[in-house]
């Protein structure tokens, strides 16, 4: 599998696909946050997560059009609103949802599956709808075009470490809220014991609604970080679900650390077997080795001890 290739140019083939494992491991990031959030808290399988994302990307996509119409003198800063508006949007939506149907479904997790995949069903024939059923994509500003040239075989483009600096951000801005708030403490202690807490003063209902819209709102923002990378389509969310959930089941549902560190693991696997394998393969060989993982340790790579 090497042979053909020469010593510099595996070095550059290594290096390059280690920044796009980087970039996809940011993705990875932003999607499985929320998703963990979620899911290690309040138990919930959420199908419609890359829904949630794919939100984020269409409201980037309108802020993108508002401000090339409305406002072209300051559209090279219309994605640092559009950021903001994607995660406002897909939040609200997240509180609606958990609100309007969510809080009827706790502690029965095959109900909250089949509700939240009918939910991603509709939420894509809504976006078809809306949006019609061909991918668009936005114009990224000049300031984040162009490249980084390292060597002569290897360059890094600028949207990539926007959208690296982008996940930094938002794992330090989660993990601040889940370690250094009160609501993060009212939210761990939730997790690890639900009766107690509620006994104690803390109103879990608020917290679960929260934690929802967070979850979503945080998956609306890799979504609008998306966009700088492929073009946004109704299904689009669908190709990262199933990835995400790995992420999660592989790093611990509950442990920050976990997810980060399995999403680079994953998307580093990915992306370097994908050169030499194909695509396809690549997801296979990555699936194989987390499988064999979790037989010998299904709570994940870090776990959080709580009361049972």
């Amino acid at each position: 599998m090497f042979s053909d290739f020469t010593a510099a140019e595996l070095t550059a083939i290594f290096a390059m696909q280690g920044f796009a494992g980087l970039i996809l491991f940011a993705v990875f990031v932003l999607m499985a946050l929320g998703l963990a959030i979620i899911f290690g808290q309040m138990k919930v399988i959420n199908m419609a997560h890359g829904e949630f994302m794919i939100l984020g990307a269409y409201v980037t996509y309108l802020t993108s059009n508002a401000f090339a119409q409305h406002l072209p003198d300051i559209f090279g800063y219309y994605f640092l609103f559009a950021m903001v508006l994607a995660f406002l949007a897909a939040a609200a939506l997240g509180a609606l949802v958990e609100w309007g149907m969510i809080r009827f479904l706790y502690h029965r997790p095959l109900d909250t599956l089949l509700a939240t995949w009918g939910l991603s069903l509709v939420m894509q024939q809504s976006y078809r709808s809306l949006f019609g059923a061909r991918e668009v994509g936005v114009v990224i500003p000049d300031w984040l075009r162009g490249s980084y040239k390292i060597t002569d075989m290897v360059e890094v483009p600028i949207s990539g470490l926007f959208v690296m600096a982008v996940a930094l951000a938002a794992t330090v801005i989660v993990g601040l809220l889940m370690y250094r708030s009160r609501w993060g403490k009212q939210v761990r202690a939730v997790v690890q014991d639900r009766p107690m807490a509620g006994a104690v003063g803390i109103n879990t209902a608020r917290v679960d609604r929260m934690t929802f819209a967070l979850g979503c709102g945080i998956a609306g923002i890799a979504g609008s970080a998306f966009t700088m990378i492929s073009s946004t389509g109704p299904s689009s969310g669908q190709a990262y679900i199933v990835d995400t959930f790995l992420v999660v089941v592989f790093g611990g549902a509950t442990s920050l650390m976990g997810t980060v560190a399995s999403a680079f693991t994953i998307s580093q696997s990915q992306s370097m077997l994908e050169f030499f394998i194909g695509g396809s393969m690549a997801k296979v060989m990555t699936l194989l080795a987390v499988v064999i993982i979790l037989m010998f340790r299904p709570q994940g790579l870090f776990t959080l001890k709580v009361r049972r």
